[in-house]
Parts: structure tokens; sequence; C-alpha cells
């Protein structure tokens, strides 16, 4: 049976169509449109994540360099107050002759 047969005139029918298509087109652009920012803020995020793994690295290097400057200036620390202890016996030897 033929849209004609039915009462349906075919302009009718494919207008509806037209417009289907048109829909459908549009609903394909905006959900390309979604992807398309949803790829480039999952990009964004591993950016950041990258970078803030790059800082991390960077900082704890950093920390281990400072621990390490820290205990050579305490080992100094000792030497100098042995010294200066040498000294102070010293002079107390002195002083008191």
């Amino acid at each position: 049976m033929s849209t004609a047969a039915q009462g349906i005139p075919e302009d009718d029918s494919l207008a509806s169509l037209e417009e289907r298509i048109r829909r459908t087109v549009e609903l394909v652009k905006s959900m390309r449109a979604e992807r398309d920012a949803a790829v480039a803020e999952r990009d964004a995020a591993f950016a950041e994540r990258d970078a803030a793994r790059s800082t991390a690295g960077m900082a704890l290097t950093e920390t281990q360099r400072l621990r390490q400057e820290i205990e050579e200036m305490r080992g100094e620390r000792k030497q100098v107050r042995s010294r200066i202890e040498k000294l102070l016996g010293q002079m107390d030897l002195l002083a008191g002759s």
C-alpha cells in the first residue's frame, strides 16, 4: 500500500524524513563536539598529571639534596665545636698558670 493510497501525501512523508535526518545530523554534530571537548579535557588532565609528577620528582630530589646538606653541616658543626672546646681548654690552661 503506497502512502498516497493511505491518504498521507508523499510531501509530508518526505518532509518528515528530511526533518528526522536534519535532527540526526545535528545530534551527530553535537555528540562529536562533546567528544572533542572530552578528549581535550582528558589531554589537559594528562598534561597536568605529568607536570605534577615532574614537580613532585624535582621536589623529592631537592629534599634529598637538602637532607644531605644538613647532615654535612651537622658534621661540620661537631668539628667546629670540638676545635672550640680544645681552644677553650688551652685558654683555661694559660689562664690557670
